[in-house]
């Protein structure tokens, strides 16, 4: 009986391995610029479409291997030769190199993602046929190193503002509008001004309706205008979102170990904090900061009309900025508590909620509970002082708005008894007084916005400042095939934040192929080890070498991609049994014979086989639908599931029975036979599995030799403890 037919690959067809042309395509590229990269190293992290690259993160893709890119709509002949090669999108969902034209000849030089590197002349017309219409531009960056000006690399891209730099064209013409809406608001006041002074005065009902049509033109110029602003504001603002937010995931999921954060709740508080640095920079705030440099010229306006009419405003206006600059030390202070006590109080949330069993179990409710309170009441009265500034500024605004339009009043009224202005005069003027302080509210009530979204920022850009795995502009070698030979010289760390050593200048030698066996007391570093060979956390002192390079020089997802791990605390994500078995699958895809040899091998076979949808059965919220020893089966089967060289296992079979922990030994030790093994236990059970025995004390190694005499030494009492 064949694997598929014993087990059960539940509902859909048959899965194959990706064939991404896109991405090959992109490959070639690189290489014509000299810029080789690896398939893991240009789209790992990137949200793939079935597992395939799309023109939409084709240019963050580029980018990885020092490119730019740029999509373009455009016809085969109208593309620009002296941007060659580029990349051709075709019908339907295949892509191919292009590298020249020959529009006498009616012929075109290509490369297609299906014949390596060769190259291949088509005619013209059958690719203009499959071409559709769309094209990506790639080209080299230039790349600074040491010798260029100190100011030249301290003039770095921010993450942020370089975003919003990118939609300029949008916010010139939002600014555009804005002025001529500005223009425009000029014609009413102006409007009734000649009513009341020439219309009604001589009965001139011919010239009101003259007037009355080009209100009408302009207001509704004005509609159209207020209409294409908001939607072009509406426009960069959800482009920076959307560019924004990938950042933002995008660091965090590549963040090193070492960075990562104590809590995780603050941490998720301070990635939500983003929602008010978005509202912040959206319509309201670009309209009224554009709004702001026209109060001067409505203000000279009024002056035109009647000078000391614009006194109260002047004042008006000196009012509100004294006061909102005032409250801004205040507000700052409220901001900064508001948002600590926030991340805190959201960090006992997500806690609790995810330890609820651990809760229930250990009767912590009340204590959790009264953190709970405490934090609420104390975010509740900071809160509400917050509140309490701020709409402070903006009723003080409002307050002054209306004081300037009755001051307005009743200086027009005796600027008219004195006959120094007009009725129409005075009702332009009052009109013209609310347009000005209008701008200044607003720029008052953003004030108070400011700080908030001022802090926010910060602890982003903290966040973005993070070291991360691959940073920008560094290359690693690849090295897809090793042998799984690991050398550790003179290797110590300390954890961040932790005053003793994790590893104390360890020395160790794993040969290819060798199975070896990690004992130890709990906390004496076994697993530090192999999150060391993983490449998750850097040595403070000395190297890790695999096959005789160091470890850092290892792309770190190709580096994964040849290691098969299994941890102590097994972590399954929401979704389906195959979900979470190639979750990390890469780039080239997981295809269904590796799929089920790996089932077979870890021991899920009888799951798969009972259940009526097969391996696409759901495993819940961190695989709480299955026991402890299933999903102990499911990161076995994800550690086997590339077929790896090199295999860490952290207490494999720690939640299985006796029965599955057999069945499990003697699978491993059918598929580990020329693989490098290295097998982190407290049970003696698993030891008939490896040939070597290494034994570590304190973050040291004590003892280090053949299995049979290190047990005997252990039996004998003959190994001590480190100092």
């Amino acid at each position: 009986m064949s694997q598929k037919e014993e087990l059960d690959l539940g509902p859909g067809p048959a899965r194959s391995a990706v064939h991404d042309e896109l991405l090959e395509c992109l490959q070639t590229i690189a290489l014509v610029h000299d810029r080789k990269a690896t398939a893991e190293s240009l789209i790992s992290g990137l949200p793939l479409e079935e597992g395939r690259l799309t023109p939409g993160v084709f240019a963050r893709a580029a980018s990885r291997a020092g490119l730019s890119a740029r999509l373009v709509k455009s016809r085969l002949v109208q593309l620009n030769p002296a941007l060659f090669p580029v990349v051709l999108l075709l019908e339907p969902g295949r892509a191919c190199v292009l590298l020249g034209l020959d529009t006498k000849a009616r012929k075109a030089r290509v490369i297609f993602p299906e014949l390596g590197d060769a190259e291949a002349e088509v005619e013209l017309d059958g690719l203009q046929s499959s071409y559709s219409g769309q094209a990506i531009y790639v080209r080299p960056r230039f790349h600074f190193d040491e010798r260029g000006p100190e100011v030249t690399r301290q003039r770095s891209r921010h993450w942020f503002w370089s975003v919003i730099r990118e939609n300029r064209k949008l916010y010139r013409d939002v600014i555009a509008g804005s002025a001529m809406i500005n223009l425009f608001a000029v014609a009413m006041p102006l409007f009734v001004l000649n009513v009341y002074d020439r219309v009604v005065p001589n009965h001139a009902t011919e010239t009101l309706w003259v007037m009355a049509a080009g209100i009408f033109v302009v207001l509704c110029f004005d509609l159209v205008l207020r209409l294409m602003r908001n939607a072009f504001v509406d426009l960069a603002a959800s482009r920076a979102d959307v560019k924004l937010s990938s950042s933002i995931m995008a660091r965090v999921l590549g963040m090193r170990m070492e960075a990562r954060p104590v809590s995780t709740g603050s941490f998720a508080a301070t990635l939500h904090s983003f929602e008010s640095v978005r509202a912040f920079i959206g319509s309201a705030t670009v309209v009224s900061l554009v709004d702001l440099p026209f109060v001067l010229m409505f203000a000279g306006i009024i002056a035109l009309i009647s000078p000391p009419l614009v006194i109260p405003v002047l004042a008006g206006i000196t009012l509100v900025l004294l006061y909102a600059m005032a409250a801004q030390g205040k507000l700052h202070e409220l901001s900064e508590t508001t948002w600590r006590a926030s991340a805190q109080r959201n960090a006992t949330l997500v806690e609790s909620v995810s330890q609820l069993e651990t809760v229930k179990t250990l009767r912590a409710e009340s204590r959790i509970q009264s953190t709970w309170e405490k934090a609420t009441a104390y975010l509740s009265r900071t809160g509400a002082q917050l509140r309490l500034v701020s709409t402070s500024v903006s009723s003080v605004a409002m307050w002054t708005q209306h004081s300037v339009a009755v001051c307005v009043i009743i200086l027009g009224v005796y600027q008219i008894i004195e006959g120094n202005l007009t009725q129409g005069g005075l009702i332009a003027a009052y009109m013209l007084s609310s347009r000005v302080m209008a701008p200044i509210s607003q720029a008052a009530a953003l004030l108070t916005q400011y700080h908030q979204s001022s802090t926010a920022l910060q602890s982003l850009n903290e966040v973005m400042a993070r070291p991360v795995e691959r940073p920008e502009g560094k290359t690693f070698v690849s090295r897809p095939v090793i042998r799984g030979e690991i050398r550790f010289d003179k290797v110590s760390l300390r954890y961040p934040e932790q005053e003793n050593e994790a590893l104390r200048d360890v020395s160790l030698t794993i040969r290819s192929g060798e199975k070896v066996a990690l004992l130890g007391r709990i906390g004496c570093g076994k697993t530090t080890l192999n999150k060391l060979m993983l490449g998750l956390y850097e040595p403070t002192a000395g190297a890790v070498m695999l096959d005789g390079v160091d470890l850092r020089q290892f792309d770190p997802i190709q580096l994964r991609r040849q290691i098969g791990y299994v941890s102590q605390d097994i972590s399954l994500f929401f979704g389906t049994l195959r979900e979470n078995i190639i979750a990390g699958g890469g780039s080239e895809g997981v295809d269904d014979e590796a799929l089920l040899r790996a089932i077979r091998l870890s021991g899920l076979e009888g799951l798969v086989n009972a259940h009526p949808q097969g391996v696409d059965l759901p495993v819940g919220e961190r695989g709480q639908a299955l026991s402890g020893g299933q999903r102990q089966s499911v990161a076995v089967a994800r550690a086997l599931v590339n077929d790896p060289q090199i295999l860490l296992l952290d207490e494999p079979t720690s939640a299985m029975d006796h029965t599955s922990e057999e069945a499990f030994k003697a699978n491993l030790k059918a598929f580990a036979q020329a693989k490098t093994m290295i097998l982190a236990t407290h049970r003696t059970s698993l030891l008939s599995l490896v040939d070597r025995i290494i034994v570590i004390d304190s973050g040291r190694v004590m003892a280090d030799g053949p299995r049979d005499k290190v047990l005997e030494a252990l039996r004998k009492g003959q190994i001590g403890r480190a100092s």
